[in-house]
């Protein structure tokens, strides 16, 4: 399977950043697909100054600086007292300490983690807590088996995804037209599941989602990622709206190449089709596995011109066992957000479709991915 899709050489940044801006006037996303390295912290900040030298700043971004606006007092002296600091004088915490936004964060920390939080907006400081085992509890006393643990420092991990939920907040005040983020016309989103696994990947792609389809008409936004199943998640909720999708990648040292993949089976879908074959050497297949399968076959399906991406199986052996376990499998509104490790049957099931799949059709794989799976 071959196709030519448009390719966009940018020699220099600027010209990149104009070009996304550009979309966005006539689109309410910009999805970019990249792998680490690429330069995509770098296009984000480039992105929010461009505001800055058109007259004000009109972009609230998150990216590894966002990350940089919290630091930890790890309290050396005494080793107790453990916060997290804020830098209060970002755009980034305006309305802050006025709308009090513990409720708001708690409501997406509580699907991630297992900690508490208190913020202290005279020191603008955030103290952690965590329900920990009583070392003292014995049967039938009075010490209780569970205590609060205050001042903790979190994991960096756990850090990321506080700061993520933080951001998910301020997102929806954008959105809602809060005076204090009246200055925001686009919202950028860099990689926000760096250092999660598979499972948050998809719950943050999940709580993601909605915020985009909330934001349409009211603020234009980027996401970008390295991430297969997150970018994928992302792009098969939002097919129904307009936006444009870029496989980006580096073309000399401040040149870049973006590859569209808005009308043409999509980029990063071949990428994913390496990973499904990762997933079934390793015999680490999920549910979701099932979901990106049928994706792949949808978009096939779409390139030949069949009515349904069953006809990818015609004249394959089992070909009607296949098209209804694909089917059933897929099917549901929360079974790609549930990432539960599939038995030795479906296994078995979901290898012999994709062998099937992959030796009727012959994908091949740009020499820039087949360096990464090098």
């Amino acid at each position: 399977m071959s196709n030519q899709p448009k390719i966009y050489n940018y020699k220099s940044l600027p010209r990149l950043i104009t070009r996304l801006r550009d979309d966005l006037n006539n689109v309410d996303f910009v999805l970019l697909y990249a792998y680490n390295g690429t330069g995509k912290t770098r296009i984000s900040m480039a992105f929010k100054d461009k505001g800055k030298q058109l007259g004000s700043s009109d972009t609230l971004y998150f990216n590894a600086f966002t990350e940089d606006l919290f630091y930890w007092d790890n309290d050396l002296d005494n080793d107790i007292d453990r916060t997290l600091k804020i830098n209060s004088k970002s755009n980034f915490f305006n309305g802050f300490r006025e709308l009090a936004l513990e409720e708001k964060i708690f409501a997406y920390l509580e699907r991630y983690a297992e900690f508490d939080f208190k913020i202290d907006y005279e020191r603008w400081q955030i103290i952690f807590s965590k329900e920990i085992k009583n070392p003292r509890y014995k049967p039938n006393t009075l010490e209780p088996e569970y205590i609060v643990q205050d001042n903790i420092k979190i994991s960096r991990g756990e850090e990321n995804i506080f700061i993520w939920c933080i951001f998910l907040v301020i997102s929806e005040l954008t959105i809602d037209g809060d005076q204090a983020y009246k200055w925001v016309k686009y919202i950028y989103i860099d990689d926000p599941i760096s250092s999660l696994d598979d499972n948050n990947a998809i719950a943050v792609a999940s709580d993601l989602i909605k915020i985009l389809k909330n934001g349409v008409g009211k603020v234009k936004m980027i996401v970008s990622s390295h991430h297969n199943l997150f970018f994928n998640v992302i792009c098969n909720e939002l097919k129904k709206n307009d936006h444009k999708r870029y496989f980006l990648h580096k073309n000399g040292a401040d040149g870049h190449t973006l590859r569209a993949t808005d009308d043409t089976p999509f980029f990063h879908h071949v990428a994913l089709l390496s990973e499904l074959k990762s997933a079934a050497e390793s015999n680490k297949i999920s549910t979701y596995h099932f979901n990106m399968l049928r994706s792949i076959l949808e978009k096939t399906a779409t390139f030949f011109g069949f009515d349904d991406f069953s006809k990818c199986m015609a004249e394959i052996k089992d070909e009607i066992l296949y098209a209804r376990a694909l089917n059933l499998l897929s099917h549901g509104k929360y079974s790609i957000y549930e990432p539960i490790e599939m038995g030795a049957d479906n296994k078995e099931l979901f290898k012999n479709i994709l062998q099937e799949f992959l030796q009727k059709y012959k994908f091949h794989l740009p020499e820039v991915l087949n360096e990464e799976i090098k």
